[in-house]
């Protein structure tokens, strides 16, 4: 029995991922709602629900986090448990590959304090069906013994709070996605809320960056604040060894040129991607195995990282049929010559209706 309750002494799976983060990100990361930029209807409602939780005494209800990556998801989870004074504990979906790695957390965590999984779309069926009664009853139920002398043992837990992110809202069961009380959809930012962050990131780490850099630096950051973090610690390295120390318009120019970037925030893949389906499959449709192996691209980096970029901008759209670029994409790349019929003629269907 003492080794069926061996995850009561508390379980070392957490995500390493996590824990060895870069310092630097990690500095970088707002601590309260109020020095979160962008996303006010989110902000506004956490605002609300917690301090709602906080005069109640009680945990506040589980969170659902969905977006792409990058947009601060992991963030928000600490933020909540910071504006709540809890306690957070943080793993990934991958990283728990046993019930007894899921209940050795769960039976630790403290009243009212927030656990965080990231991935949560890849959790193992066993564990989902765990977490669900541990979500609505914060119990759960463990089997102790094999063969005619098992028996079951339910188990109390504290109250606590499950925060879930994925970056495929699609791929979560229905039934683990009814069970979080509240779900923020996470949008991409726009230039002004890009141009906060890196403002208050570049006074954070000490760098100077003049406004017009800083406009030009939104632009390229794909409207992802991790990347214009990324992007702002090269951009300070260039303007050390190149420059003055400052990050200017000039700084920035030459930097992206370097790092292969555009003012689109596009990358050499992405205009690798949006080349190939021109160049050997006639502009699409294609599917997106056969275009992930034609770029030396994993598929979930195609799905997750590019196409939605892509999409959004307008260069790239999904069809029933496959992938396929648009006439824009022709633009972008300068082969206005070698657009199909098909796609001129979508496209001016766009312009007249």
């Amino acid at each position: 029995m003492s080794e069926d309750l061996d995850f009561l002494q508390g379980s070392s799976i957490m995500s390493t991922s996590f824990q060895d983060a870069d310092n630097q990100e990690n500095i970088l990361r707002p601590k309260f709602l109020k020095d979160f930029q962008g996303q006010p209807r989110i902000k506004e409602n956490l605002g609300v629900f917690i301090k709602a939780a906080r005069e109640r005494g009680e945990a506040l209800d589980h969170v659902f986090l969905i977006g792409p990556p990058g947009l601060g998801k992991t963030t928000l989870a600490s933020i909540v448990a910071n504006e709540m004074g809890s306690e957070i504990r943080m793993t990934s979906a991958p990283a728990l590959d046993k019930p007894k790695d899921l209940a050795g957390i769960l039976t630790n965590v403290s009243e009212n304090s927030v656990f965080f999984i990231d991935e949560i779309h890849r959790l193992k069926p066993a564990l989902e069906e765990m977490l669900y009664i541990a979500m609505e009853d914060f119990e759960i139920d463990w089997v102790i013994g094999q063969g005619p002398s098992a028996r079951t043992m339910r188990i109390p837990l504290p109250h606590f709070t499950l925060i879930g992110a994925t970056t495929k809202a699609g791929m979560v069961s229905s039934p683990l996605q009814t069970r979080f009380g509240i779900n923020c959809r996470i949008d991409f930012y726009d230039e002004t809320e890009l141009s906060n962050i890196i403002r208050r990131s570049a006074s954070i780490i000490g760098v100077q960056i003049d406004d017009e850099a800083v406009l030009l630096l939104a632009k390229c950051s794909r409207g992802t604040p991790r990347i214009a973090n990324r992007l702002l610690r090269r951009f300070r390295d260039f303007a050390e060894v190149n420059g003055n120390g400052v990050i200017d318009a000039n700084i920035v120019y030459k930097s992206i040129k370097n790092l292969g970037i555009d003012l689109n925030g596009l990358e050499e893949q992405d205009r690798n991607i949006l080349r190939t389906i021109i160049e050997f499959y006639g502009g699409g449709p294609v599917g997106a195995e056969t275009l992930s192996i034609s770029v030396g691209e994993a598929i979930e980096s195609l799905e997750d990282f590019y196409e939605p970029y892509l999409i959004q901008k307008g260069y790239l759209k999904r069809t029933p049929r496959g992938r396929m670029v648009t006439a824009k994409a022709y633009e972008l790349l300068h082969m206005e010559d070698k657009i199909p019929y098909s796609i001129k003629n979508d496209n001016l269907q766009g312009t007249l209706f």
